[in-house]
């Protein structure tokens, strides 16, 4: 991680809440820390007189995050009047505080979270072969829990690249709970720092040597390429890193999302892969690969548009907004 305190693009939306709750803002280091000691002496019944509060106080406070979760889910869900854009916000919050819970739990190593599997049959095809191959998820459900899921299930290591925490406290306080963990699980972690060409490098060598490398597809990072595609009609933004990784290395990426089905539960979706062609016309490939990125991206977020955890107003509003 570099010493740049710029937050990355999609950093949840900030305002006078932030410099008011300080540490204990929601992207803070003070959160990780409190759910790691609540799941390591609460039994896991308590929660649920825990959470609610939480979130009504969350809900009240974090205005400009508020506004960005309206705005967003215009896009997929359409417009919508005063009362029930305040549901859909609600909703939204609701799911993302009991994923992140579930992330502490399933860190600290107290509780697991269980999953069921659409398509496995396509992760049993592509870790039959001697290929290595990316996995690409998004920032839906229970998206950093099913991460860890394919080390699990596969002999080989996978390079988990997370994205840096807008709080380097926070950053270091995650990494020392993953490095806890990873002497039963054969992964590795990598923060990623924009514009760090040795970490593609890396992950070159890693996917071209059999492992498995998991991105997050969704979101540009500082410093890095993006292409402007289409979402639910609107311009946005995709990083080109993962398809130009899949292009380079010869390997296909696999979209997959994780939904939260209910306390504790998941299910995986393993979506058809998206090979990446190999043409003269490099740009072309790319785009072309983004495009059916894009098309996955949109329909998982239709599958569960209240756990897309994007806090970020990400077009100007509209006029019947």
């Amino acid at each position: 991680m570099t010493g740049s305190t710029k937050p990355p693009p999609h950093a949840p939306e900030a305002g006078l809440m932030q410099k008011f709750l300080g540490r204990f803002h929601v992207t803070g280091v003070f959160w990780y820390k409190f759910l790691n000691f609540g799941v390591s002496i609460l039994p896991r019944g308590a929660w649920n007189l825990i959470v609610p509060p939480f979130i009504s106080f969350f809900f009240v406070a974090l205005i400009k995050i508020r506004r960005a979760i309206a705005s967003n889910l215009e896009a997929v869900l359409g417009p919508c009047g005063w009362m029930e854009a305040q549901r859909r916000i609600f909703r939204t919050m609701w799911e993302f505080s009991w994923c992140f819970l579930e992330r502490a739990e399933s860190m600290s190593g107290k509780r697991h979270v269980t999953f069921s599997i659409d398509g496995e049959e396509i992760w049993n095809e592509l870790t039959g072969s001697d290929s290595g191959f990316i996995t690409l998820t998004a920032h839906i459900g229970n998206w950093e829990t099913g991460a860890r899921v394919p080390s699990s299930k596969s002999e080989r290591t996978v390079h988990l690249v997370r994205e840096r925490e807008i709080d380097p406290r926070a950053q270091e306080f995650i990494r020392g709970l993953i490095e806890d963990q990873a002497q039963d699980i054969k992964f590795k972690v990598h923060f990623a720092a924009g514009g760090d060409p040795s970490l593609g490098t890396e992950l070159l060598n890693a996917v071209r040597d059999g492992n498995i490398v998991a991105l997050q597809g969704d979101r540009p990072r500082s410093g890095g390429r993006t292409e402007s595609v289409k979402l639910f009609g609107r311009p946005f933004d995709l990083p080109v890193g993962p398809a130009v990784l899949a292009r380079v290395a010869g390997v296909p990426l696999m979209p997959i999302f994780v939904f939260r089905e209910g306390r504790l539960h998941s299910r995986i979706v393993i979506r058809d892969v998206i090979e990446v062609d190999r043409s003269r016309n490099r740009e072309a490939d790319v785009s072309a690969a983004l495009a059916k990125v894009a098309a996955n991206l949109e329909w998982a977020i239709r599958e569960r548009p209240h756990q897309w955890f994007c806090f970020r107003e990400l077009w100007p509003p509209g006029p019947a907004r």
